[in-house]
């Protein structure tokens, strides 16, 4: 019945966001802008779904000037969990094939979301480079899952380079933030307990040469490694209680 109740629930959240939020959008489309409140308003949904959300923001999250975001990509969960930590004037890097989703597609590029073609390297390259134009000429921050896939319960997957190839380009600082784990929410519990979403102090980018990409990739995913394992290890105790 708890499953059934929800489902419901996310069908009509669906239909609803999918047609005032596109209308909304036309005002004036793919302003960067509305990642940031659509962010905030697909986070509003764990409650539905009984999940205690918690921010662990600094204070100066939504004033910082560009940069390059980074994120653990777990499952669909990630709509209403780390979504919320989006912050002002930010972007977000996904598959060219995201528009096609059902209603979701649709929200995802009229917002300002950046599409790439991960079947086609050179493309790939390509969009990258506009990716570092855009932030310098718009003056806006990204966000990426260098993970480049869901890990589904896997923990943290080998990270791609592309985001850490952006902020040596740019210059500008690169951002980790670590949902803890949610591979145990069940769509037919009351109480899922909590989620615990920090955003971690920022890495200078300056300080790797081009071609360290790579390693600039592997400290950060240690450090988003030892955060998880810090988040887990709280959630578990916290559910417990």
């Amino acid at each position: 019945m708890i499953l059934i109740l929800r489902l419901i629930a996310v069908a009509i959240f669906a239909i609803v966001t999918s047609i005032f939020g596109t209308l909304y959008c036309m005002l004036s489309p793919r302003n960067p802008k509305h990642v940031f409140t659509f962010g905030r308003w697909f986070s509003k949904m764990s409650r539905v779904f009984g999940i205690k959300l918690e921010f662990r923001l600094p204070e100066d999250a939504y004033k910082r000037s560009p940069s390059i975001y980074v994120g653990n990509h777990q499952n669909n969960w990630d709509l209403f969990t780390i979504s919320g930590a989006v912050v002002p004037k930010v972007v977000t890097v996904g598959k060219k094939s995201l528009v096609w989703l059902p209603f979701f597609g649709v929200i995802y590029w009229i917002t300002g979301n950046i599409l790439i073609d991960r079947a086609n390297r050179s493309k790939a390259v390509g969009t990258m480079d506009q990716v570092v134009k855009q932030i310098k000429e718009k003056s806006i921050s990204v966000w990426m899952f260098p993970e480049g896939t869901r890990s589904r319960g896997r923990g943290l997957l080998p990270f791609k380079t592309g985001a850490f190839h952006a902020a040596i380009a740019a210059k500008i600082p690169l951002v980790p933030i670590v949902c803890s784990s949610t591979d145990h929410i069940n769509l037919n519990r009351w109480d899922n307990g909590h989620v615990i979403v920090e955003m971690m102090p920022e890495i200078d980018s300056t300080q790797y040469e081009k071609t360290e990409a790579r390693a600039f990739a592997t400290e950060c995913r240690e450090q988003m490694a030892a955060k998880l394992d810090e988040l887990n290890e709280e959630v578990k105790i916290r559910n417990k209680r």
